[in-house]
């Protein structure tokens, strides 16, 4: 039995496709079929049903897929123990939220690239609760993500806050003048948001929900810049974090909604797993980037 069958059908059921699990693991096709038929031929007990599309575990894949996280936790544990003491090298495998990949990916992957030229950098975007969800499902080393304040890390998880701040309600220059609003007064205007999935959207409608309030969406759209712009002419307000509008070159054509009823408070953190000992140095680099991107005039001194 090897620990490389096990790793190919872990990743099978994890993935739930052959073709996800082959692309993860940079293997083909054929080649992750037949390590998990020699993990099935070691312990005599078919793991997949085959009769399905995609395979899925059968009764006893579920079980020994549940002992096989296990066996490759303390197998990471081990090299960890080791490789801790060496260079940086191999896969690292990073999340960032799209906001931030803007902002800050290019610069950040040349820089690891350029200190660690061993060090093989694999880059995810996605929301922030999915990678918070990939990291203690061990899928990812490490994550740069806002979150919630109010937002509990799993067990398996760990951090650094690196900035504390809040997410702003954005609108055109000049068609807020008013020192206070409440969602009622300009919710009408209509929102421009990132699509479902996006936590501080699903916050925006619990908020409207409890008021009683609509909430019509203008524009439904991914990415920083594409938003703010939609937002600096007039389509509708935009909902982000304050560090991503002051950095944005389209800061002068916006102004931040003071809104009284709908104020929350966020934090950037880099997440990682608990055992990465080994990517010391270059998360260390990560956060004094992040913390270098942004100006000490995004933090919010009430935060």
């Amino acid at each position: 039995m090897k620990i490389s069958d096990i790793d190919a059908f872990a990743a099978v059921v994890r993935c739930q496709t052959l073709s996800q699990a082959a692309a993860e693991l940079g293997m083909t096709q054929p080649a992750i079929t037949r390590r998990v038929q020699n993990l099935e031929e070691a312990l005599g007990v078919t793991l997949l049903d085959r009769n399905t599309k995609p395979p899925r575990p059968t009764d006893i894949g579920r079980q020994v897929f549940d002992q096989c996280r296990a066996i490759l936790r303390e197998v990471d544990a081990l090299r960890e123990l080791t490789a801790a003491r060496r260079p940086p090298a191999g896969a690292f495998r990073i999340g960032i939220t799209q906001g931030l990949g803007e902002r800050m990916l290019p610069e950040l992957i040349a820089r690891l690239a350029s200190r660690w030229p061993a060090l093989a950098t694999q880059v995810t975007t996605a929301w922030g609760g999915v990678l918070v969800e990939r990291i203690a499902r061990r899928e990812l080393d490490a994550a740069l993500v806002f979150l919630a304040r109010e937002m509990v890390l799993p067990p398996a998880v760990e951090g650094e806050r690196l900035l504390a701040t809040r997410l702003v309600a954005i609108g055109r220059k000049g068609d807020w003048p008013r020192r206070s609003y409440r969602l009622a007064d300009c919710h009408a205007r209509g929102w421009v948001l990132n699509p479902d999935g996006c936590g501080f959207r699903a916050g925006l409608r619990r908020a409207l929900d409890a008021q009683g309030l609509p909430m019509p969406v203008a524009l439904d759209a991914y990415g920083r810049d594409l938003q703010l712009q939609s937002v600096a002419n007039g389509i509708g307000i935009g909902l982000m974090p304050l560090p991503l509008v002051e950095c944005s070159p389209l800061r002068d054509a916006l102004e931040i909604v003071p809104l009284a009823d709908f104020k929350p408070q966020i934090d950037l953190w880099l997440l990682r797993r608990q055992d990465v000992a080994r990517f010391a140095a270059p998360l260390d680099a990560i956060a004094a980037q992040a913390r270098d991107a942004f100006a000490p005039s995004a933090q919010d001194e009430a935060a």
